[in-house]
């Protein structure tokens, strides 16, 4: 009983609570990645300059009105001096060129598709902690402890497991690994280009992301046999990289369709349960087998001007941040054997600290991008005070609810989403997506911000015009976002995505607490 604790024990204890504690965002910004948002919001902006240039050349002639006479008139004036057409023609075609191969190309986002598992391989969490006795590998104490993560998880009854990770024996091995890799990345793709009538030869970009599951021949090599993809597609395979990969391979991606037009660009987002389950009795390793599930996406990307009308989305911005230079950072999530040689990946006490830190890097980056001109005065003029004045007023934190209508948050466990509901102040609706995803199909690492993306479409949510914020984490230790723009108002009636068949059950309460039963 807390009653019942000495001045050491409620220190610790204290302490204890602090860890587990995202940092308040209230607390003083780094300077540098406000630095960095307006450096990327300038950049952008030169893009700009150049149709306004032309406009001002234009102003030159005496164009003090876009007209139709204006124009014959400056035609005119142009063929009677020849000196000043010789002169004028080429620096027109040189704006021109300079604007059309300088220009970023739009990426649009045609259709998403997140894989369901079949009913046999749902996973209630009494079956979960039934299969973790029966391993006889953990301790009691350490079953117990299990139990009680489970409990205080916001996982649902209906998450899934790898077939041969709740049979009985358990068997996992490479080929079992395999099959789950094929059976999710092929189900999501086959779902993604169902739905846009896109045909596999004609993707030039490919780029999977699985961060512990990396066999030989790659995934992405998997998908272009599978596939029977064209010989000179472009493929990716990035590991190793937690669960913000997602969103760093729409980045490459982007990348990409810059320099190669006219194409698409398929990104497959997963990760493998069936091999990386840990057998041992490290707590810092356990936590992994509480909150990970198995589930994938497949996302179709178009840089044709030709796809706009029938896209769901455009891409505006992206924003990647990474603090592996800190050691403790670069240590939070780490892949390594336990004192009896067993391999897991353990999460650090700071994991919370850590995220918040990158976070709070992250979003004051991406603020001048995407904040109303009023709130980024109101912050910038705070930052001075504070920073240049040395004036003891209390940081202006922006209200970003103002920049976006709706907020994907990768759903990595009820802590974090509890702790960035409090400092982002947001409400239930907003968060709403996140702790659905977690808890119909729990944490499915990197793919989780397409299920939550998919449950908003599924409610009737989107609108032509919204803006989503998908925000994801991952070991290294990253925080990356990507801002998309709604296209098109989206008919759930129309739709085909996971939660199509069950949305009218959510949202459901999620108790704090929920007891196993017996």
């Amino acid at each position: 009983m807390a009653e019942n604790q000495t001045p050491t024990e409620a220190t610790t204890t204290q302490q204890s609570r602090q860890r587990l504690l995202l940092p308040n965002f209230k607390s003083s910004v780094n300077l540098k990645y406000v630095k960095l948002g307006y450096h990327y919001l300038i950049t952008n902006a030169m893009y700009l300059l150049v149709p306004i240039l032309l406009l001002a050349i234009s102003s030159a002639h005496q164009l003090s009105t876009i007209s139709v006479s204006d124009l014959f008139h400056v035609l005119h004036l142009l063929r009677s001096n020849v000196l000043l057409f010789a002169l004028t023609s080429p620096l027109m075609v040189f704006m021109l060129t300079l604007y059309f191969m300088t220009r970023p190309r739009n990426v649009y986002l045609l259709d998403f598709s997140c894989y369901k598992p079949d009913p046999p391989r749902k996973t209630s969490r009494e079956l979960f902690i039934d299969r973790t006795i029966k391993a006889g590998i953990f301790t009691e104490e350490n079953v117990q402890f299990q139990k009680k993560i489970i409990e205080r998880s916001g996982l649902g009854q209906e998450t899934y497991f790898p077939e041969k990770l709740i049979s009985l024996p358990p068997n996992p091995c490479m080929a079992e690994a395999r099959k789950e890799a094929e059976m999710v990345m092929f189900g999501a793709i086959d779902g993604v280009l169902e739905k846009t009538g896109v045909r596999a030869k004609d993707i030039g970009i490919v780029v999977v992301n699985c961060s512990l599951f990396n066999p030989t021949p790659s995934l992405s090599a998997m998908i272009v046999n599978h596939y029977k993809l064209r010989g000179n597609v472009e493929s990716f395979n990035l590991g190793g990289m937690g669960c913000s990969a997602g969103l760093i391979s729409i980045d490459l991606a982007r990348k990409l369709l810059e320099v190669h037009p006219n194409t698409y660009a398929l990104v497959v987002s997963t990760e493998n349960i069936t091999l990386n389950w840990y057998w041992g009795n490290d707590r810092s390793m356990l936590l992994s087998n509480c909150l990970f599930r198995m589930g994938g996406a497949a996302i179709l990307l178009s840089n044709k001007g030709s796809d706009r009308r029938r896209s769901k989305y455009q891409l505006v911005h992206t924003v990647r941040t990474h603090k592996g230079a800190d050691d403790r950072s670069y240590g939070c999530v780490y892949q390594r054997e336990d004192d009896k040689g067993k391999v897991g990946v353990s999460l650090s006490k700071e994991l919370m600290a850590v995220a918040g830190e990158a976070l709070k890097a992250n979003i004051t980056t991406l603020g001048p991008l995407v904040l109303p001109v009023s709130e980024q005065l109101l912050f910038f003029v705070t930052l001075i005070a504070r920073k240049v004045l040395k004036m003891k007023i209390k940081p202006y934190i922006p209200n970003f609810k103002l920049a976006f209508e709706h907020f994907c948050i990768h759903a990595g466990g009820r802590a974090v989403l509890d702790e960035i509901e409090k400092n982002l102040e947001l409400s239930d609706w907003h968060m709403e997506p996140s702790r659905m995803t977690l808890y119909r199909f729990g944490n499915t690492s990197s793919s989780s911000l397409w299920y939550e993306l998919a449950y908003t479409e599924a409610k009737g949510r989107i609108r032509k015009g919204d803006r989503t914020w998908q925000i994801a984490f991952g070991s290294g230790f990253k925080c990356n976002s990507a801002v998309w723009r709604a296209l098109r108002t989206i008919n759930p009636a129309k739709e085909k995505n996971p939660w199509m068949d069950e949305i009218d059950n959510y949202p459901v309460e999620v108790p704090k607490v929920t007891s196993l039963a017996s």
